[in-house]
This record gives C-alpha cells, sequence and structure tokens, in this order.
C-alpha cells in the first residue's frame, strides 16, 4: 500500500512507519521541515504547514490509507492559556487539512485512522469504559472531541474512517514511560495521590498492530480504544513498574503537592479512566501483552 502519515516523525508515527516499510509498503510523511528531518530510508518527506493541503495533492491522490496522528505534545509544561491553544489548534488544524485534501482530489484514498485519546471520556472514577461512554468535559476531552470531528466530513465521501482512542503507550526508550520509570530507579517510587486513578495502557507494539489492523480489516468503522483489555489503578500500575525494575515501592505523591504546581496539566496524572478495547476486540484483534506485569518484562 501508498500510506500517508501525518505525526509520521513523532513516537508512535515512527515505530509504525518502520512496521510498514519492513512489511514492504511505501510511505509518505507530512512535515514542515523535509530538509531536515530525519527518517528513515525509502520514506519521502512532503512539506506541509499544517493548516492546509497546499503543495502536496498531487502525491494524496496516490495514496491508499492515510493515518492522521498529528498534534502537538501535550507533555510539556507549563499548560497556560497559549499552549492550551497551540494543543486544540495543532489537532484540528492538522485534521481539517486532511479533510480538505480529501474533498479535493478525485482518487481518493480508501481508509483514513484518525488519531484520539482516552481523554475523551474524562475523568471517570471506577467506571469501566467501552467505546459507548459519553464525552467528558474537561479539556482534553474538548480536545479529543473536536479532534474526531476535524475529518467526520470524510465518511460523507465514502471513505471509510476509523478513530483510535489511545491510551498511555509504553516504550522503553520514548513517550511517557521513561518519565514515570525515572523516580522508580532513584528509590523514590509509589502512587501518585491517592492511587485508585485508573490507567489505561497499551504496549507500543500492541498500538501498531492495532493501528495496522484497522488499516487493513475492511469491518473497521468508527471508534476503537487502543488499550490493553487489563486497566490498572495507579498504585497497580506503579508498583508493577517496581517490581521490573526491581526497586521499591513505597513514597506517595500527594495530590495536594501535585496540583499546585502543575496546574490544568495534573489531570494527566491525578486522574484517569478504566478503559477496555471492547469493539477492538469484537474485531478479532489479539493483544501481544495483556498484563502490564508482561509489557514491562518485555520492556525492562
Amino acid at each position: 500500500m501508498n500510506i500517508l502519515i501525518s505525526g509520521g516523525t513523532g513516537f508512535i508515527g515512527s515505530a509504525l512507519t518502520d512496521s510498514l516499510l519492513r512489511d514492504g509498503h511505501k510511505v509518505w510523511v507530512l512535515t514542515r521541515n523535509p530538509a531536515s528531518v530525519q527518517l528513515p530510508a525509502g520514506v519521502t518527506p512532503l512539506r506541509w504547514d499544517g493548516c492546509t493541503s497546499s503543495g502536496w495533492l498531487a502525491q494524496f491522490s496516490q495514496m491508499d490509507a492515510v493515518v492522521n496522528l498529528a498534534g502537538e505534545s501535550v507533555g510539556q509544561w507549563p499548560w497556560n492559556a497559549a499552549r492550551k491553544k497551540r494543543i486544540l489548534d495543532s489537532r484540528v488544524n492538522a485534521g481539517l487539512a486532511i479533510a480538505e485534501a480529501f474533498q479535493k482530489v478525485d482518487k481518493k484514498p480508501s481508509v483514513l485512522i484518525q488519531s484520539s485519546g482516552v481523554g475523551y471520556y474524562g475523568p471517570r472514577g471506577k467506571e469501566t469504559i467501552t467505546e459507548d461512554a459519553p464525552v467528558g468535559n474537561d479539556f482534553m476531552a474538548g480536545v479529543a472531541s473536536a479532534w474526531e470531528a476535524s475529518t467526520r466530513e470524510v465518511e460523507l465521501l465514502g471513505v471509510r474512517r476509523a478513530i483510535i482512542r489511545t491510551s498511555l503507550v509504553l516504550d522503553a526508550h520514548q513517550g511517557v514511560l521513561p518519565l514515570m520509570a525515572l523516580p522508580v530507579r532513584l528509590f523514590a517510587g509509589g502512587p501518585l495521590g491517592n492511587g485508585q486513578q485508573g490507567v489505561s495502557w497499551i504496549h507500543i507494539q500492541d498500538e501498531v498492530r492495532a493501528i495496522r489492523f484497522l488499516l487493513e480489516n475492511d469491518r473497521a468503522r468508527g471508534v476503537f480504544n487502543l488499550s490493553a483489555p487489563n486497566p490498572l489503578s495507579n498504585a497497580e500500575f506503579i508498583r508493577a513498574l517496581a517490581k521490573a525494575l526491581a526497586r521499591p515501592y513505597w513514597i506517595p505523591a500527594p495530590a495536594f503537592a501535585l496540583r499546585p504546581f502543575l496546574g490544568d496539566m495534573s489531570t494527566l496524572l491525578l486522574d484517569g479512566q478504566y478503559v477496555i478495547p471492547q469493539r477492538l476486540v469484537e474485531l478479532g484483534f489479539t493483544f501481544n501483552f495483556e498484563s502490564a506485569a508482561d509489557a514491562f518484562r518485555q520492556l525492562f
């Protein structure tokens, strides 16, 4: 297949690109800096501004599939008004540009994978969350909802669209896990807040496998939670991580100390959801890593 990826230089996009190349697919990546970006051999960079379809429509009409992962990282502190605007605008503008490209070309890619996150559901306590749960009412829920809506119109054009609501992606060197592992490695690991908030997670290998599964399965339409079937509480997650790293688990980080320092960004650590991948499993996907303990053993 010919596959176009926006956000292809990011953590998930890079892993997906490597997987596709190994199996002989051809990959194009949308980037603002094609002259300086480091890409694997065989990947073709295409310049874009993240807001419009200008300059890459000719190549777009050659694509069989599109994966839209573009969006500014939510892990940079602080979450002031300007950063929140960039987090939202980078996602919505990229999605609108992708949708614009679908509208302008006669020969359209047959499938779009639209990225989103489990933050769509907002903080949900101990409730078990499937794809049928309604949208939340906090900042991250609003971002996820707008991100998904940005490419909705492609469905009216007859394009198959699958939305991936991704959870915490586990990798030993990239993403959030190395930061979470640091205090554990320094013998200061423990629960955050009361430790009961849900941590929904997925191994990077299963994340990539799930995206490819949805790309290649003609029945895959609508929303899919990309999360392992066994979410944990924050306390259970950190305890499993400490065991994998052969470190003690003992020092809690109280919420009253984290919220004033992190502000609204504290929701990433102190709130959560217990998400399960109901529709993905029903469609026939199987996970290589169903337990966090197995994932940590493989990663570390």
